[in-house]
């Protein structure tokens, strides 16, 4: 991974420097982020994809302006970019190491004025994703993570960082709380809850719910519904960072850079649960 931060740098970004890659995906997640606000300000026409998802002018522009920034800084480095994606626009070759980009997770929650709504950029290495931003501009909530540590960033007035506070995952209280999808719920995610005596249960969209349990505010993210990869690189690379683990139904670690999948489309994601505390993630049932 070498290049230029952007057209007047001569910054330096390589593979090995975990630091520049974060950094790198802070800057570009805060621009992104702005712009997007700017949409979500002034409005704007929803469109409709061929899966039948929404997509909006701040899902095109917030994708545009992180993938230059990608580019510039990493030409390289693939990307793989959910609006590309959509278009058909893949790399041939993944390399050892790809960036995957959600400019806008949770859309849904964008059209409905909810705040829910992020930007997400991750960096994956041999199937993991190690390096991760998961940015929530309309509430200000802002993750970033890489192997070892993850952080809970502040922002001034202008946008810029203020502050950094290294966050972790909590060990599991007696009653755990559980962060569900608040918009794609699904009968097999409420019999997993059941198996949970009091647990408390939150409702949130986005990339967020990694988020929660990766700064001790939650216990388990289960998803039994279709995610792609880019929905959940940025934030499970957070939860990886602050110690906690997302796995699939036979309790294998979620692996990235999936293609050619006999049942299934290229990044798709099986079912998976996240955990942070929680020893024992699938309880009889």
């Amino acid at each position: 991974m070498s290049g230029t931060l952007n057209k007047n740098s001569t910054t330096p970004v390589t593979a090995s420097d975990d630091v520049a890659v974060q950094q790198l995906f802070e800057r570009l997640a805060i621009a992104a982020g702005k712009k997007v606000m700017e949409v979500f300000h002034a409005g704007c026409v929803v469109g409709v994809k061929d899966d039948a998802s929404p997509v909006t002018e701040a899902d095109r522009a917030s994708e545009e302006i992180i993938l230059e920034g990608l580019r510039a800084a990493c030409p390289q480095v693939a990307c793989v970019a959910e609006e590309e994606a959509s278009a058909g626009i893949l790399p041939a070759d993944l390399g050892a190491a790809f960036f995957l980009v959600d400019p806008l997770d949770g859309t849904k929650e964008f059209v409905k004025r909810s705040g829910d709504f992020t930007v997400n950029i991750a960096l994956v290495r041999d199937g993991v994703p190690e390096i991760g931003v998961v940015y929530a501009p309309a509430s200000g909530r802002f993750f970033s993570g890489r192997p070892g540590m993850a952080e809970a960033l502040q922002l001034d007035p202008d946008d810029r960082i203020a502050a950094r506070r290294g966050i972790s995952v909590r060990t599991a209280p007696p009653l755990l709380t559980i962060v569900a999808s608040r918009s794609h719920r699904t009968p097999e995610t409420d019999s997993f809850i059941g198996r949970f005596d009091g647990a408390e249960i939150v409702s949130v969209g986005s990339s967020l719910k990694f988020c929660l349990l990766a700064c001790g505010e939650a216990d388990l993210y289960p998803r039994f519904g279709r995610t792609m990869e880019w929905d959940t690189a940025a934030g499970d690379a957070v939860l990886r960072g602050a110690g906690g683990h997302t796995e699939t139904l036979d309790g294998r670690p979620l692996a990235y850079g999936k293609r050619n999948q006999p049942h299934d489309a290229d990044f798709a994601n099986p079912f998976f649960i996240a955990r942070a505390g929680v020893k024992d993630a699938v309880p009889p049932a």
